[in-house]
């Protein structure tokens, strides 16, 4: 057997795969790359135009992850006043996609590592088109429940798998602002939910959060999957085929073929920050704040967190991880600090003291500052962090701890945001407050910089 064949400098294509011990030859031919992926590789051929395609693709699941958690603000009133709930029983519903997702986060990992990460993204999209319907056809609480509930367990598979996948299919230079496209696409699907809302009315709100799932399950026909997760089940053939044309026809791969084989703690904390009781609940905050026109400033806090997250995109991979999450932890300290400050001046002051109006706009620019700051790191970073420190041999089990811890404190902040705000608006944001400063800590003493390094080598450091 030849080791130099198709091979004009004479350069050994055979080469050892990692942690396996088996030899492989590089193929020259790119009909057969496309034969081992089937129909989709005809589409994408390029290079970066190839990864950006697939993580477009993919990106529709947050954006259906965002328009879940965005559905609540602008609906709370009007699904109140038409069902007759209380604010508990709204609040349950609110947290209820908590609730799901905790239960997909326990299952996202196992999908993701028995079927693939393309296969994980169209089984989460079933339940969540299942759930939109049964909240827009919804004459009582229990249909209502039971559609938050299927809602919120694709949500906890996806919000696994998408930066999963991203990781696992992107170079190494490219991979924190892509990973960031995450974070940026929640951040769409929150501002589309809070934009629409103005408009429609919530039924049709929750018809329309069917569409990002209903474009995302054609869709994954025409991308490639993870080479990673395709190495580590042993399909060698395709894994070599996925990665020939995720970096390109033209490129020789067999450097980082050779190549490719905490998260709990950041994922907690950006949850406990309260981010999901300020977003979740917006309308209801502004309105305790003083401002009128609520669903306005809710919309425009919106627009503010994808501004921010796109800006994320772009630093992540060059000002790196680490100083991101400590400039993005301290803003939010200060930011919560201002709002509770504010209400609480705001309660021994009366209606018609001049300072009373200032401190309501002080703690809209709070919050505003608190959703940008987050937004700028804390938001997208540690689900990158977390995709690229899990180990491969147990990254199934570790991420799906990971996101469950996430949303199980999504649960309890969303369930008890609303009867917090109830007892004391300044006493929740300085819970908030403390949380997000000892989030600054956390970063500093034990969260390493990934910036510039491969997955193999930043899991390597960990051993």
């Amino acid at each position: 057997m030849s080791f130099r064949e198709d091979n004009e400098e004479g350069r050994d294509l055979r080469k050892p795969f990692l942690h396996t011990g088996s030899w492989y030859r590089m193929g020259s031919r790119q009909s057969s790359m496309m034969e081992k992926l089937g129909s989709s590789t005809m589409v994408i051929r390029d290079n970066s135009i190839s990864v950006l395609l697939c993580v477009l693709i993919v990106a529709l699941g947050p954006i259906q992850f965002g328009f879940t958690g965005g559905y609540s603000s602008p609906t709370q009133a009007a699904i109140i006043s038409d069902l007759g709930l209380s604010i508990s029983e709204f609040s349950i519903f609110g947290s209820l996609s908590n609730v799901g997702a905790m239960v997909g986060a326990i299952a996202s990992g196992q999908i993701a590592e028995y079927i693939g990460r393309k296969g994980s993204l169209m089984i989460a999209s079933i339940p969540n088109i299942i759930g939109w319907l049964a909240i827009s056809f919804a004459h009582d609480s229990s249909f209502l429940y039971m559609g938050r509930l299927l809602e919120g367990f694709g949500v906890g598979v996806i919000s696994y798998t998408v930066p999963v996948y991203i990781a696992e299919i992107a170079p190494q230079n490219m991979r924190g602002g892509l990973g960031s496209v995450n974070q940026l696409s929640v951040t769409i699907g929150i501002m589309l939910a809070y934009i629409l809302g103005i408009f429609v009315n919530w039924r049709v709100l929750a018809v329309l959060g069917i569409l990002p799932c209903t474009i995302l399950i054609p869709g994954l026909f025409f991308i490639p999957e993870s080479p990673r997760w395709l190495a580590k089940m042993g399909m060698m053939d395709e894994f070599e085929a996925s990665l020939q044309v995720l970096r390109g026809f033209d490129t020789d791969i067999s450097v980082e073929v050779n190549e490719i084989k905490m998260g709990i703690g950041l994922l907690v904390l950006q949850q406990a920050s309260g981010i999901n009781g300020v977003l979740f609940y917006s309308t209801t905050i502004f309105e305790a704040a003083g401002i009128s026109s609520s669903n306005v400033a809710t919309c425009g806090v919106g627009a503010i967190q994808v501004l921010a997250t796109g800006v994320t995109t772009w630093l992540v991979d060059k000002a790196g991880r680490r100083l991101l999450l400590i400039v993005s932890s301290s803003g939010m300290t200060v930011s919560l600090l201002l709002v509770s400050i504010c209400f609480y001046v705001k309660d021994i002051l009366s209606e018609e003291s001049r300072f009373y109006s200032l401190m309501g706009i002080l703690s809209v620019v709070g919050i505003v500052t608190f959703v940008l700051t987050f937004s700028l790191g804390v938001g997208a970073i540690p689900w990158v962090i977390m995709s690229e420190v899990m180990p491969v041999n147990i990254k199934s089990l570790a991420g799906s701890v990971a996101t469950l811890f996430n949303w199980l404190t999504s649960w309890v902040i969303t369930m008890t945001a609303n009867l917090l705000l109830t007892w004391s608006s300044g006493g929740t944001f300085t819970l908030y407050t403390i949380v997000s400063a000892f989030t600054v800590v956390f970063v500093a003493l034990w969260v390493p910089e990934t910036k510039g390094r491969t997955l193999e080598e930043i899991q390597w450091s960990f051993r």
